[in-house]
């Protein structure tokens, strides 16, 4: 028992800091009211009427009247999305208010496995952001449609389980669970008997006996769904559902269209950020910035506060965060309003240490020295060339008939689209009038040298070639382009310069960023590099793209979880059937 901590809440002895002249929001009884909050070290005190713990010592601070709040949680969120290294990462979300993120970091265990995972973790313990580890439930995604640098089988997650930081597992694929994937269901029933482990669903379109068996395996989350009537489906059966407003998916709208004006529990509820891109982080914010938009959607504001904090805390049934009362952790904002004409953070506290001061950051963590692991992590097993990428077409064909994937201009979710090619020298030709670019995946762990092929539109680029060490979830490098010289350039510049994304037309570099720690992320900071990338994208409109943030949509169609197609570095994948296609179809002529 911490008798210091006693004290304080008794009277006996005065506080460390106490912030008064507040109004406290209250996530338990959903009320607000005048008062002040009394810290002890790392702890929260007392709440209330907290006069009598200001003596000799004690920090005071003046709320000015505005509302006091629980610390924000992100209980979905891979900050690898953002390209940020875990230390300028946590820079930037404390500073809008988010204390405490549950991740898998599952994108660094693709690389480099639990090893690299471990050592971002510890890189994180310099920074104030509170880390809650979700072990990935599987690595790579789909094992047998894809090549990854580190893998997770049920004994390394049982071992990863043990960790303190740990709350569960993480990204347990519907179709995988509905397919009795026997190491899936290993770690769901290890999770089930692990008091206070968590699994986190990857739900894709889940619904009648398909969810109720999902859930039925022990599924207590989902972050996948992308409608309102989903969001219920999820909370009906005991499920918690994440509301998810992300760089490639902005479905927080549509999906609060079940709660508001309706009387709805939300307490099964939460707002997350999953994927968010260091622009929208730099510009808009982190969960500040979804709490405005929840406002300006007609959510109540006690609402969309406990869906930020009590409501993501209990999902992963933690008991000290999440909340504003005596023994809770010490994570505390100041914000500005109810509204989202007026809310803003205005100052945040972490284990009871000031972090932000009137939007000022009063902190600042060094740039970490990696670990080997996470370091010269891209090999090729082959030279690349541009006949690399070449589709050869079927012997003496001059027209085929093949299988295109359009991504959806809001969500990086892919539709099939027929159209037919001519053939030059062997190959099929992509075809720019009618929006038909060549895409594949290089293998980049020197593993077995495997390209996969397709072709791709959406993106309605007219020249040149993109490629980026980003491909999710295996990390391979990921190139789409007009012609093959540019396409083997872009790739061969990735590699030598150790993983990061470039854009190449006519042979020359035009705009790249680099990532070497896991060919995944920056040691820049985030305004530094939120700048480097918005030239990047800049340059890609230039050349015709119509998507604002191209590699990150690009780097979804490499996912062989999203429907309902997917490349990969095995081949041209159906997402749906998980089965690898080809993509030609048949010979017109």
């Amino acid at each position: 028992m911490d008798k210091e901590l006693l004290a304080v809440a008794g009277g006996s002895k005065p506080a460390d800091v106490v912030i008064s002249n507040g109004r406290i929001v209250n996530v338990y009884t959903g009320e607000i009211y005048d008062g002040g909050v009394a810290i002890s070290g790392q702890t929260i005190a007392a709440v209330g009427d907290v006069d009598y713990c200001v003596g000799e010592g004690t920090k005071t601070i003046d709320a000015e009247g505005a509302f006091i709040t629980p610390g924000f949680i992100d209980g979905h969120i891979h900050p690898e999305s953002s390209d940020l290294a875990i230390r300028p990462f946590a820079e930037a979300v404390l500073k809008h208010g988010t204390t405490s993120i549950m991740t898998d970091l599952h994108e660094v265990g693709v690389v480099s496995g639990l090893e690299g995972i471990e050592a971002v973790i510890e890189e994180n313990q310099a920074t104030d952001l509170n880390l809650y580890f979700v072990v990935p439930s599987h690595v790579p995604f789909s094992p047998a449609l894809e090549t990854s640098g580190g893998s997770f089988n049920p004994s390394i997650i049982r071992e990863a389980l043990k960790r303190p930081d740990a709350v569960g597992i993480s990204e347990c694929v519907g179709p995988y669970v509905l397919a009795d994937l026997p190491d899936l269901l290993e770690s769901l029933d290890d999770v089930a008997g692990m008091k206070g482990m968590t699994a986190q669903g990857h739900l894709v379109d889940m619904k009648g006996a398909d969810l109720n068996k999902c859930a039925a395996a022990g599924i207590s989350t989902c972050h996948e769904a992308l409608s309102a009537d989903e969001i219920m489906d999820r909370a009906r059966v005991g499920v918690h559902a994440m509301l998810r407003e992300s760089s490639a998916a902005r479905t927080l709208a549509q999906q609060l269209e079940c709660i508001v004006g309706k009387d709805i529990d939300t307490s099964m509820m939460s707002i997350v950020t999953d994927d968010l891109h260091c622009c929208d982080l730099n510009e808009t914010g982190h969960l500040d910035h979804h709490l405005k938009l929840a406002l300006s959607c007609g959510l109540p504001f006690v609402k969309a506060i406990q869906m930020v904090t009590i409501n993501a805390a209990r999902a992963f049934e933690l008991t000290d965060i999440g909340a504003l009362a005596p023994g809770k952790r010490a994570d505390i904002n100041i914000v500005s309003g109810d509204t989202a004409d007026d809310f803003g953070v205005v100052s945040v506290w972490s284990r009871g240490k000031q972090i932000v001061d009137h939007g000022e950051m009063l902190v600042h963590y060094e740039t970490a020295q990696h670990d080997p692991c996470l370091l010269n992590t891209m090999t090729l097993l082959n030279p690349i060339t541009p006949d690399s990428f070449k589709i050869a077409a079927p012997e003496g064909a001059k027209r085929v008939k093949v299988t295109c994937m359009d991504t959806l201009p809001w969500i990086p979710v892919t539709q099939p689209r027929e159209v037919e090619l001519e053939c030059k020298d062997g190959y099929v030709a992509c075809d720019v009038s009618q929006d038909v670019l060549y895409i594949a995946q290089v293998e980049r762990y020197g593993i077995n040298g495997n390209v996969g092929r397709a072709f791709m539109g959406g993106f309605h680029m007219t020249s040149g070639a993109i490629a980026s060490s980003v491909g999710h979830d295996n990390h391979n490098v990921i190139v789409m382009g007009t012609n093959f010289e540019d396409m083997a350039v872009a790739v061969n510049h990735i590699i030598e310069i150790g993983g990061g994304q470039c854009l190449v037309d006519g042979g020359e570099v035009i705009e790249c960023v680099e990532y070497p720690i896991c060919g995944l992320l920056s040691d820049l900071s985030c305004e530094e590099l939120a700048a480097r990338k918005s030239a990047l994208n800049a340059a890609c409109a230039e050349r015709g793209c119509i998507i604002s943030i191209p590699f990150m949509f690009l780097s979804f169609i490499c996912l062989a979880a999203l429907p309902a197609y997917a490349i990969t570095d095995h081949g041209f994948i159906n997402v749906m059937t998980l089965q690898i296609e080809d993509p030609i179809k048949g010979v017109v002529e």
